[in-house]
């Protein structure tokens, strides 16, 4: 969490996560190049390049979209989405270079702007086998400047996190039209198996571990069934609730996040005010319920962000009865103080 605007900040956590994408990054590159001149001795260096920058770029875009759902099905995979933005405008530079070195390759030699070019060398947009695959490449590296120049946290906060969220969700719009940039261009042009395989295999793998996230996210959602005279909802029982955890339940809609600490029970909103993130996944760190995403911090009975933080999210009245956990619906102002539920003593 960050006071105020400032330059990018790099922490160890950072250097380490960079380090180590350069390297990555550096050591495909290298690899690449050099099986390639080996395998296709006759292939000019335009051509690896932009084999390479392209495939590097796409390998990149497949990472980033499979790091979400593998947070969301082990914790260990955390880590990955701290920093994943570093990761995206690195990836956007990549295709940048791609786009690039295609460019100057194919277009750059004519007697037409060579961005003109893309869109008036080929016009045959309503066939298959000669379709202008370019331009879907042009719009998807659009897709990711807009993405990779919208990354800082200014922008997060002043187009506000539902925007900016549905604003980045796009990388899937832009991921299709990579997906049909391979496949009316490379795929059409050389019939790669290798490239057939590793099309084939990325796409398996954004599917199915979207599918599996999903389908586990649905079978830990509670939706409240069970209400009570005065209007409150039943949650579960109260050992039923980890320490320092919580049990996220729907009311009505809403994700609420039921969390027990200190022999008692608070709850608050699910949605954390950084990027939406689930905070019921989350656990309390020193007193504060701290989003499993970015670290953003609230305090359980009233919902605030510790001093001098401003972020404020919505809270709940909860009462506990028979060892029942029951959660009023109706969310209260956002850092509204309420006090916790003690847990009765056996």
């Amino acid at each position: 969490m960050s006071v105020t605007y400032q330059a990018i900040s790099f922490n160890r956590q950072k250097k380490i996560y960079d380090t180590i994408v350069a390297i990555a990054i550096l050591l495909y590159i290298a690899l690449f190049l050099t099986f390639s001149i080996f395998f296709y001795p006759n292939a000019t260096i335009e051509t690896l390049l932009i084999r390479c920058t392209g495939s590097l770029g796409f390998i990149l875009l497949t990472i980033i979209l499979c790091i979400g759902p593998l947070s969301r099905l082990h914790n260990s995979f955390i880590p990955l989405l701290y920093n994943r933005r570093h990761l995206g405008v690195s990836m956007f530079f990549i295709a940048l270079a791609h786009a690039g070195i295609a460019i100057i390759q194919f277009h750059g030699f004519g007697d037409i702007n060579p961005l003109h070019s893309i869109f008036l060398s080929n016009t045959n947009y309503f066939t298959l086998n000669d379709f202008p695959f370019q331009t879907l490449g042009f719009f998807a590296l659009c897709i990711l400047f807009v993405m990779a120049a919208s990354s800082h946290d200014f922008w997060l906060a002043n187009l506000s996190p539902y925007l900016w969220k549905s604003l980045h969700m796009l990388a899937y719009l832009a991921y299709a039209l990579i997906i049909m940039h391979i496949a009316l261009g490379s795929l059409q042009s050389e019939m790669d198996p290798l490239l057939v395989l590793a099309v084939s295999a990325s796409l398996g793998l954004v599917f199915s571990l979207h599918i599996i996230s999903i389908c586990k996210l649905q079978n830990k959602k509670i939706i409240a069934s069970s209400w009570a005279s005065d209007g409150y909802a039943f949650v579960c029982k109260v050992s039923e609730i980890p320490e320092n955890r919580a049990r996220i339940i729907e009311l009505l809609g809403e994700r609420v996040a039921v969390f027990s600490y200190n022999n008692q029970i608070s709850a608050v909103s699910n949605v954390c005010k950084h990027q939406n993130g689930p905070l019921g996944e989350g656990r309390i760190i020193d007193g504060c319920i701290t989003c499993p995403w970015h670290g953003f911090q609230y305090r359980p009975e009233d919902g605030q962000s510790p001093p001098p933080f401003k972020e404020k999210i919505a809270t709940f009245k909860v009462r506990i009865e028979d060892d029942k956990v029951y959660v009023n619906p109706k969310a209260l102002p956002e850092g509204t103080y309420v006090e916790a539920a003690k847990i009765p003593t056996r």
